[in-house]
């Protein structure tokens, strides 16, 4: 990947990749349905449901993104989700407050003394297999390592893994919220310094599919923080959640 190339990211990403807010039924049913392909079916993690749907509770509460492939056929691609704090209960910890409860550091953050209306999880990152087959991925619903990045000589990009974070970012940002948290592969926070987005370790680590460790990032200062290679697909999915909004739609609108 040439310098010339690295401006080029936004439309490498277009040319192969689109994301959308997942505001309809259809729409949240192919995430439900990507879920269940990788959570359910693939990795075990939950158990396998007869209309082949993962839900929980909190998708109750929940703003979704998808990932598609933006050729014919149009396939899907991965997903993720933004949990929010609960209307008609705020208080309600979101749910890396109940894993997490016990390896916390208070003195860092305390999410349960934060405004609640301006916090909010990533959740339930999944990529389906065809788009993860490598060394070492095939445990794990999301992943990123160096090697995606590449080498001084043969840089690559990896569109995936970082579209979907970009899109739940850009999410967050039109949704008003301040404050991400997330629990995360611990060497997360190396992978996205890359990028120029700061990610900061809020408590030890828990088992949860694996070694994960709370984790938060604050939306404005990904937004400044970006690096320059990476603005270009961070233009283009936030044009793409953007349209996802129709004029006048609240900021919120649960799921029907």
């Amino acid at each position: 990947m040439s310098l010339l190339d690295r401006f080029s990211l936004g439309e490498g990403f277009r040319k192969y990749f689109e994301v959308v807010a997942a505001f309809d039924t259809p729409l949240r049913n192919d995430v439900y349905g990507i879920r269940h392909e990788v959570y359910c079916e693939e990795l075990g993690f939950e158990p396998v449901r007869p209309d082949r749907l993962e839900t929980d509770d909190n998708d109750r509460h929940s703003l979704h993104c998808l990932m598609r492939s933006s050729t014919e056929p149009r396939t899907l691609v991965g997903c993720n989700r933004l949990v929010l704090a609960r209307p008609e209960d705020p208080a309600h910890p979101l749910p890396f407050e109940h894993t997490c409860r016990a390896t916390l550091d208070r003195s860092i953050i305390d999410p349960a003394k934060e405004p609640r209306g301006t916090i909010a999880e990533v959740s339930r990152l999944a990529v389906r297999a065809h788009y993860r087959r490598r060394k070492g991925e095939t445990k794990t619903a999301l992943a990123l390592s160096d090697d995606d990045f590449g080498t001084k000589e043969q840089p690559r990009f990896p569109y995936i893994p970082i579209g979907l974070y970009l899109a739940v970012v850009a999410l967050a940002r039109r949704e008003g919220i301040e404050t991400l948290f997330m629990l995360t592969e611990p060497r997360l926070a190396d992978h996205f310094s890359k990028l120029g987005v700061k990610i900061t370790q809020i408590g030890g680590p828990v088992e949860h599919r694996g070694i994960r460790v709370p984790s938060m990032m604050s939306v404005d200062s990904v937004v400044k923080g970006l690096r320059f290679f990476v603005r270009p697909i961070w233009r283009v999915v936030l044009e793409e959640i953007e349209a996802g909004y129709s004029p006048g739609r609240p900021a919120f609108l649960p799921p029907a």
